[in-house]
């Protein structure tokens, strides 16, 4: 799907919170089982949407919804948003919401807009069974999210961009694809765009994750131009990894200090 990013920013509510991508909180605090959410708050909560008036959500568009204390972020599908939410035993309410805005096509903008009123209409909320429930005024169940899987182990993914080491984060070279997978065993594996590589990881409570050292096999591609410098680049931003972070379909790796490392999108 190709978005094509504004400069500009969309306001949810009566007062505007001004917000840029980049501006966005790197990380939330770890996430708790659903068995640990109740009235006494969503707090450390991911979630993924499962259902939306009824209807399932469109599978080119995964919408997320991540609680922290009094703040809500995530992604209605197309754009990045986020803002405040008061909680009342399982009364919920959602403040004024902000976020980017990103032109994308018609049905996923349209899943977006009924989404963002979903949240305006939210009154009360249940967890059960790991689903988390928003119901409207009359009590009728408008939206349902599934617990967001946090586990690495078993999952493939495609290297959407990483750090060149150049202090910039960059796509990856048109006519290339860059895969990895996390076994169940620690260790992690995939193509670089040329050569296959292998390694280690291990990853911590608190979303902690160390990766390498990493070997690869040694042979020499020349097409398309600049392959061997990314695979090299890349092999780099994947040691580099301090923690991670996966929200619906998206894993994120990123450095000690905060730095991006490597977003990647799972593997179909």
């Amino acid at each position: 799907m190709q978005k094509t990013k504004i400069t500009t920013v969309l306001s949810f509510g009566a007062a505007a919170l001004s917000l840029a991508a980049c501006a966005l909180p790197p990380a939330p605090p770890p996430r708790q089982p659903a068995s640990r959410i109740g009235a006494t708050g969503l707090a450390g909560s991911s979630w993924v949407l499962e259902s939306l008036n009824g209807r399932p959500p469109l599978a080119e568009a995964t919408i997320t919804l991540n609680f922290e204390v009094n703040r809500v972020n995530g992604s209605d599908g197309c754009n990045r948003f986020m803002g405040g939410y008061t909680l009342d035993g399982f009364n919920i309410a959602f403040g004024q919401l902000a976020g980017t805005l990103m032109a994308c096509p018609e049905p996923v903008m349209k899943q977006a807009a009924d989404f963002q009123q979903a949240l305006a209409n939210a009154r009360s909320f249940s967890v059960a069974e790991g689903r988390l429930t928003l119901l409207d005024e009359a009590g009728n169940a408008i939206a349902t999210f599934v617990v967001q899987e946090t586990d690495l182990a078993g999952t493939m993914w495609t290297v959407l961009s990483y750090n060149n080491g150049k202090q910039a984060v960059v796509s990856v070279i048109t006519g290339t694809e860059l895969t990895v997978m996390f076994d169940a065993e620690g260790r992690i594996g995939g193509n670089a765009g040329c050569n296959n590589f292998t390694g280690p990881y291990k990853t911590e409570d608190g979303g902690k994750i160390t990766i390498g050292p990493l070997a690869s096999t040694r042979k020499l591609c020349n097409i398309p131009e600049g392959v061997m410098e990314q695979e090299a680049q890349f092999l780099a931003a994947l040691e580099t990894a301090a923690t991670y972070r996966i929200e619906g379909d998206r894993l994120q790796l990123r450095t000690a200090d905060g730095a991006m490392a490597a977003n990647f999108q799972r593997a179909k």
